[in-house]
């Protein structure tokens, strides 16, 4: 993972200053901006990692800038990593426009700097790890279903979430994944309707999908099969098998690559 970071904050104090010197010196390349919403908007390409510091927001700018990186943090979950530095007070009141879910860590005014900058970088190479696991995509309109999937495959896999089927076919045009588990019965785009246009774009036709689905009868099976997905899997699963069948799938792929 790039160690380039977006700084924004009102002013180039002492202590933003103390901030971004050491940043530099554990190898991060840091661009300070203001928290204006129609810069961050203008930027060809965000970075991965955001540092605000809330100091002064009468005009509300950090307020709007936090509702712009939710949007983003919400097309592209797991992308980014935003940490926040200001009082319990400044800190409350930008959850009201950025869930805490979305902010990775927040520190106190006054801030420990040596603290700030040890957290990032743990964070950052954490993540770095994370990028060359195997890359899964879950889609399903039932938000209970994607973080319970989110929650048992995070440990070993990165898994992005797309709760429609245009979400995961937007999310596929940014990002290569190895595996998409896709909800069979979602409503207005079906799963059947996702992958035939998985299975009609160059870029996106040969990715595996396994279908998720909450009926086991032989003839709705059947009826899934005929799809010729990888595999199908009952959300009635416990998670150990679940998560078996997934690791056999890759593990299958491995030896073919391999040429066993």
């Amino acid at each position: 993972m790039e160690k380039k970071m977006l700084f924004l904050c009102n002013q180039n104090s002492f202590m933003v200053t103390a901030i971004v010197n050491n940043l530099k010196k554990e190898g991060f390349d840091v661009e300070q901006l203001p928290p204006d919403v129609t810069e961050l908007s203008h930027m060809e390409a965000l970075p991965k990692v955001f540092l605000m510091y809330l100091d002064d927001d009468e005009e509300g700018k950090f307020r709007d800038s936090c509702v712009y990186l939710r949007d983003r943090l919400i097309e592209q979950p797991g992308e980014f990593l935003l940490y926040m530095i200001g009082t319990p007070e400044e800190l409350e009141r930008q959850y009201e426009n950025i869930p805490r879910e979305y902010v990775s860590s927040t520190f106190d005014r006054p801030i420990n700097v040596k603290e700030l900058v040890a957290k990032v970088s743990e964070d950052m190479e954490e993540e770095g790890k994370k990028e060359r696991r195997n890359v899964i995509l879950v889609v399903d309109d039932d938000p209970t279903m994607l973080n319970t999937l989110k929650a048992w495959l995070s440990d070993k896999y990165l898994t992005y979430m797309a709760n429609s089927g245009m979400n995961a076919i937007s999310l596929l045009a940014r990002h290569k994944v190895d595996l998409i588990l896709l909800d069979y019965e979602m409503p207005v785009v079906t799963g059947a309707k996702v992958l035939e246009m998985i299975r009609s774009e160059s870029s996106t036709s040969d990715i595996p999908v396994m279908f998720l689905t909450a009926k086991g009868d032989r003839e709705h099976v059947m009826e899934v099969l005929a799809l010729k997905p990888v595999k199908y899997l009952l959300k009635t699963m416990p998670r150990e098998e679940i998560l078996e069948q997934i690791e056999e799938f890759f593990e299958n792929k491995k030896k073919e690559e391999m040429g066993y």
